[in-house]
């Protein structure tokens, strides 16, 4: 017997209606210089996002069509996400931090047709657009004034398409499981992976982060969205502000800018915001060096790599910001877990309390986890026994897009190459990426519990562990670190600062000091620039 409820697919569409009825004059702000900010509503990002959905039927654009983006968070970025997504065109967001071969091989592998695309961007498409000969044509995100005079062909003005058009659009009734957004992984090995999410998927996941306990927050809060939209939805807040009624905030090309961020927190109250580690200490070198605060804020999340003891403190004692460790993947639609303190919190001891602002979380509704060891056998949640880590749920990807994998899921689990931890509540700590763990007379040891340690010694900006070959240990930890300026701690200050705080065994042979580590095209630590350089390096 089926229930007799009503049968109304869960569409991004549904979203959008649903906020230009009940919070339609909720505003929408942008940065657009370091000084100025745009001002426009729900309500009417939506009229212009019909006008859009109304230029691009104009151009020949069909449903099922793969639309590009190169673009930074602004309001004229999230009317394309509804324009696109509502009328059965397919979003498709590229990180335009990429190197111009997996550019390339982006657009061509998801067959773009039209490419929305920023004044800064221009010039890297034009050192591409031979590469590419299936897009048909690029739309600059700007009025006819600053369009740039460029060697791109048939190229349109966003402002100019709009305002040819009527701003009412007959949105068509979608499948729920019809597709509505690509996104690629940042291909750290091999190409970039598409994955190709689903109207439903994205549905389910706005809703589940937005409940209380999964960094929930309400209409009354203004949210600053630092995440990029060009990388995973920027953790679905383009979709969860406007279902809950949220003011949004956006900081356009300024995501790591300290200045422009303390200037928008402040001017414009927000309560809260999300962001990656290496762009909060941004914000707190800024607030160091200025003197500034940022007393609007009361809530942060931190994601996309692991965060330094240092930076919760720093958040907590000195801004009284509450900073939340999350953890997900582009195959997840972004959030998988959420570190929000559970009701056994207040029984731990002061240390406990402290060492548990690190884990990664509890799962949000509808990711299920499991560990198992080398053979598969699935693994006790006792918060000690480390596992590869294996999700399912229906935010989880079934398969890369237009890529057939054997490998993919082992029945009908997603690997997701982390290595973690649960403890008997559910609560996941990530104890490596599978790749990156030492192999060290046998025993395996953890980099990312290393980097932590050092990135609490006061004058480490920033730390990566990586294997260095050893003549009887096969590999041994090797610390390649960055600190402060005018910093004079030698090598072996920075080393004794191990000592009584991680296994002894555990302690880095040797450190090297760098001005500054790689970073991948989303901000983390790039392991394989450091494996590929300092691979061979021999401890003996």
């Amino acid at each position: 017997m089926q229930g007799q409820m009503m049968n109304v697919p869960l569409t991004i569409t549904t979203v959008m209606e649903h906020a230009r009825l009940y919070h339609a004059k909720r505003e929408i702000i942008s940065a657009i210089d370091p000084q100025s900010t745009h001002k426009t509503t729900y309500g009417e990002a939506f009229e212009r996002a019909a006008q859009l959905a109304n230029a691009l039927a104009a151009l020949g654009c069909k449903p099922g069509e793969r639309i590009a983006t190169l673009a930074w968070n602004d309001y004229r970025h999230f009317e394309i996400y509804y324009a696109l997504t509502c009328s059965g065109a397919i979003l498709h967001t590229i990180n335009p931090r990429l190197f111009e071969e997996q550019l390339v091989y982006i657009i061509n592998h998801a067959e773009d047709q039209w490419i929305f695309l920023d004044p800064d961007f221009v010039p890297l498409l034009e050192n591409i657009q031979d590469d590419i000969p299936n897009v048909k044509g690029f739309i600059t995100l700007c009025d006819e004034k600053q369009t740039p005079k460029t060697s791109l062909k048939n190229i349109r003005c966003y402002e100019t398409l709009l305002s040819e058009q009527k701003s009412d659009f007959e949105w068509p009734e979608l499948d729920e499981y019809s597709a509505c957004s690509l996104c690629y992984t940042s291909g750290t090995t091999g190409n970039p992976k598409g994955v190709l999410y689903s109207h439903r998927s994205i549905v389910v996941h706005a809703l589940s982060v937005s409940m209380l306990d999964a960094s929930g927050f309400s209409a009354n809060d203004i949210v600053l969205s630092i995440v990029p939209m060009f990388h995973v939805h920027a953790w679905g807040l383009p979709f969860r502000a406007p279902m809950i009624g949220s003011k949004l905030v956006f900081p356009g090309r300024y995501l790591g800018n300290g200045e422009v961020l303390q200037n928008l927190i402040t001017k414009e109250k927000v309560s809260f915001a999300v962001g990656v580690p290496t762009i909060w200490q941004l914000l707190i070198d800024y607030l160091e060096q200025s003197g500034k605060k940022i007393e609007p804020l009361r809530r942060a999340i931190v994601g996309g790599a692991a965060c330094p003891q240092s930076l919760f403190d720093q958040f907590s004692n000195e801004y009284d910001v509450e900073l939340i460790q999350g953890w997900g993947m582009t195959e997840l639609g972004s959030v998988g877990t959420v570190n929000i303190p559970g009701p056994d919190f207040e029984h731990l001891n002061e240390a406990e309390k402290k060492s548990s602002v690190l884990k990664q979380g509890r799962p949000i509704f509808g990711v299920q986890v499991k560990i198992t060891d080398d053979e598969g056998k699935e693994l006790p949640w006792d918060g000690q026994t480390s596992g590869h880590l294996y999700v399912r749920g229906p935010n989880v990807c079934n398969s890369y897009f237009s890529q057939e994998s054997d490998e993919f899921a082992v029945n009908g689990w997603f690997m997701t190459g982390d290595v973690a931890n649960i403890a008997a509540d559910g609560t996941v700590q990530i104890t490596d990426r599978s790749k990156d763990l030492i192999k060290s007379g046998g025993e395996w040891i953890s980099s990312i519990e290393i980097e932590n340690c050092a990135l609490t010694h006061p004058q480490i900006t920033e730390a990566a562990v990586i294997g260095a070959k050893h003549e009887k240990w096969g590999e041994r930890p090797f610390l390649i670190a960055v600190k402060r300026a005018e910093d004079s701690s030698s090598a072996e200050d920075i080393l004794n600062w191990f000592d009584g705080k991680i296994a002894s065994w555990w302690k880095p042979d040797n450190i090297l000091f760098v001005e500054e580590l790689p970073h991948t095209a989303t901000g983390k630590v790039s392991k394989l620039s450091l494996r590929e350089k300092y691979g061979e390096f021999f401890i003996k």
